[in-house]
C-alpha cells in the first residue's frame, strides 16, 4: 500500500480494538472452541463402546448430533444478531460444557444421548458468530474496505490445529494413563465407575469450555443491538428454508453441489463411525486403538489440508472446476473401497492399503470442496449464498445422520465401506456432464434467477469449516 486508507471512527462498543488484537482474539475463540471437540475425536465410539453400546446405538448417538445440528441451523442462525455475538459463544461454550461433562461420566444412553444432542445446538449457535464478531469489530476500526483476508485465514488454521492438537492430546492421553500401574482401576473404584481412562479427555474438554466462556466473556466487548424480538428473528425461517429448496429445484448446478454434499456426508459417517473400531481390533486394546486413531486423524486433516491446497491445481489440470470436483470424488471412491476390501485383513500390507485409503477418502474431499464451493458462489449472489450455504450444511449432516444409522445397523464387513462407496460414485457421476455455463451477465440465469457476476478465480475463505474439515463432528 503507498498512501493512508481513511480510518473510520472507533466503535466504543467493540472497546476500541484495533485489527491487530481483534485478529489474534478471533484466533483464540477459535482454537479455544474447536480444541475440546478435537480431544473428543479419537475417543468417542471407543468410550461409548467401553461403556457397554452397540455400534447401532453409537450410531444413534451421532445422529441426534448431526440431526439436532441441521434442525437448529437456520433458526439460531440470526440469533447473534438479536442479542449478540458474545452472549451466543457463551451460551453455546456452556451448552458444550455441559455436553462433555454427560458423555465422560453417562454410562446411560440417554445421558449420552442428552450430551450429543447438547453439542449440536452447541455447534448450531456456535456457527457464524465469532467470524461476525471479528468483522463487525475491524470495521469498526478501519472501515469497510478494511482487510479481512488475513484474519479470516489465520481463523480457519486455528480451527485445524485445534482439531489437530487435540485429536492427539484425546487419543495420547488414556494410553499414557494406562501406563501407570492400576491407575485406571483405582479411578473406577474411586468414582463408582463413572470416570474411566477414555472419558478423561471429554472432562478436560469441559475444562477446556469453561476457559473458551470466561475468554468470550471478557475479551469480546461489542456495542448494545437496538430491540427486536425473537419472534421476527423465527418468523423468517421458513422464508429462508424455501429458498434454499427453490435454489436446489431451480438450478441444476446447485442442485449437484447439495446432492454431492449428501455424498460426502455418507463418506464421513462411515469413516468416523466405523475406523475407531477397527484401530482398537488392529492393536488390541482400546486405549491403544484410540492413539492409532488420533494419528490416523491427523493424517486425515494434513491429507485434506493438501487437497484443499491442489484444488486449484487440479482445475487447471483437468480444465475446468466441474471436471476437478469429478476427478477428487474418484479419490474418495478409491479410498472407501480399499477401506472396504481390507476389512478382515490384519496384515502389514492390508493396513498400509487401509490407511492409504483413508488418506485418500480426506484428499479427495478436500480436493472437492473448494471447487464445489467457487462453482457455488459464481452461481449466487450475495442474497442468496448464504441460504446456499446453510442448505449445503444441512444436506451434508442430514444424509450424514441417516448414513451412520445405516452403517451402525449393518453386519461388520465390507458393505457399509462400499455402500458409501457408492454413494459417492453417484455423486460424483453427477459431474460427468458438463454443467450448464455461468450466465455472464448479473440479474440473468439459465433459470431466470439473479446470480452475481462472474469472478475471477482465487483463494476461497473457508466459510463453513466445521463441513470442510475432517472430523469436525465429535466423533
Amino acid at each position: 500500500m503507498t498512501g493512508a486508507p481513511a480510518v473510520a471512527a472507533v466503535s466504543p462498543g467493540h472497546g476500541g480494538l484495533d485489527g491487530a488484537t481483534a485478529r489474534r482474539r478471533y484466533v483464540m475463540v477459535s482454537f479455544l472452541f474447536w480444541l475440546p471437540i478435537g480431544m473428543s475425536i479419537a475417543t468417542g465410539v471407543l468410550l461409548f463402546t467401553e461403556r457397554g453400546m452397540g455400534l447401532a446405538a453409537i450410531a444413534g448417538f451421532y445422529a441426534v448430533h448431526s440431526l439436532t445440528a441441521a434442525a437448529m441451523e437456520l433458526p439460531t442462525g440470526g440469533l447473534s444478531d438479536v442479542v449478540g455475538r458474545r452472549p451466543v459463544l457463551a451460551i453455546a461454550g456452556l451448552l458444550n460444557l455441559t455436553a462433555f461433562t454427560l458423555i465422560g461420566l453417562g454410562a446411560a444412553g440417554w445421558a449420552i444421548a442428552l450430551g450429543m444432542g447438547l453439542m449440536g445446538l452447541a455447534r448450531a449457535l456456535s456457527s457464524g458468530p465469532a467470524e461476525a464478531w471479528y468483522v463487525d469489530t475491524v470495521h469498526a476500526h478501519a472501515g469497510p474496505d478494511a482487510d479481512l483476508r488475513t484474519g479470516l485465514a489465520r481463523g480457519s488454521s486455528a480451527t485445524s490445529a485445534a482439531l489437530a492438537l487435540g485429536t492427539l492430546l484425546g487419543g495420547g492421553l488414556p494410553w499414557l494413563l494406562g501406563l501407570a500401574p492400576g491407575l485406571g482401576e483405582w479411578l473406577a473404584d474411586t468414582t463408582g465407575g463413572l470416570v474411566i481412562l477414555l472419558s478423561v479427555p471429554a472432562l478436560l474438554g469441559a475444562l477446556v469450555e469453561g476457559v473458551f466462556v470466561l475468554y468470550v466473556l471478557s475479551a469480546l466487548p461489542e456495542p448494545p443491538r437496538p430491540r427486536t424480538t425473537l419472534r421476527r428473528v423465527m418468523g423468517g425461517v421458513p422464508a429462508a428454508i424455501a429458498a434454499g429448496l427453490r435454489l436446489g429445484v431451480r438450478d441444476a448446478l446447485i442442485r449437484r453441489i447439495l446432492l454431492t454434499a449428501s455424498a460426502a456426508g455418507a463418506a464421513l459417517a462411515a469413516v468416523e463411525l466405523l475406523t475407531p473400531g477397527r484401530a482398537a481390533a488392529l492393536m488390541g486394546t482400546a486405549e491403544s486403538g484410540a492413539l492409532v486413531f488420533a494419528g490416523l486423524a491427523c493424517a486425515g486433516f494434513l491429507c485434506s489440508a493438501l487437497g484443499s491446497q491442489l484444488a486449484p491445481l487440479v482445475a487447471r489440470f483437468t480444465g475446468s472446476s466441474e471436471r476437478a470436483v469429478l476427478t477428487s470424488l474418484g479419490f474418495t471412491v478409491l479410498g472407501l473401497t480399499l477401506l472396504g476390501l481390507t476389512t478382515h485383513a490384519m496384515s502389514p500390507l492390508a493396513t498400509t492399503v487401509a490407511v492409504t485409503g483413508y488418506g485418500l477418502v480426506y484428499l479427495g474431499l478436500g480436493a472437492a470442496g473448494p471447487n464445489e464451493n467457487d462453482l457455488l458462489h459464481r452461481r449466487v449472489d450475495a442474497s442468496a449464498r448464504a441460504t446456499a450455504l446453510s442448505v449445503q450444511s444441512l444436506s451434508l449432516q442430514l444424509v450424514a445422520a441417516g448414513a451412520g444409522l445405516g452403517a451402525g445397523a449393518l453386519p461388520p464387513g465390507p458393505l457399509p465401506w462400499l455402500l458409501a462407496a457408492t454413494a459417492v460414485l453417484a455423486g460424483a457421476l453427477l459431474w460427468v456432464r458438463r454443467a450448464a455455463p455461468i450466465p455472464p451477465h448479473p440479474g440473468s440465469s439459465a433459470t431466470g434467477g439473479p446470480v452475481a457476476a462472474p469472478v475471477p478465480a482465487g483463494p476461497l475463505h473457508d466459510t463453513a469449516p466445521e463441513e470442510i474439515h475432517p472430523h469436525a463432528r465429535p466423533t
